[in-house]
């Protein structure tokens, strides 16, 4: 699923003081900051929309092949005519 970034503002002396700390406590702020983001995902959007983005998520197809990898595979495979015929078997 693609993702997006989002900018939050703070103040900058909290900021370092959250960092510090979390620092001496071995946390990391990004990672925090997701698993409440997740948090927020569960608690607002409705079970049945989260189940609907999750189902479209992993339904979707793997990423298109590439037009040089579509060459290639055209080039492998023997033309429609060149086929070997069995008529000389």
């Amino acid at each position: 699923m693609k993702k997006e970034s989002i900018t939050i503002q703070m103040e900058a002396e909290k900021l370092r003081a959250v960092k510090r700390y979390m620092e001496k406590k071995d946390a990391d702020l990004e990672q925090e900051l997701c698993d409440s983001m997740q948090k927020l995902y569960e608690k607002y959007v409705p079970a049945t929309v989260r189940e609907y983005i999750d189902e479209t998520a992993n339904d979707e197809s793997p990423r298109a092949v590439s037009p040089k990898k579509q060459k290639e595979k055209v080039r492998t495979a023997p033309p429609p005519d060149k086929a070997p015929s069995s008529a000389g078997l």
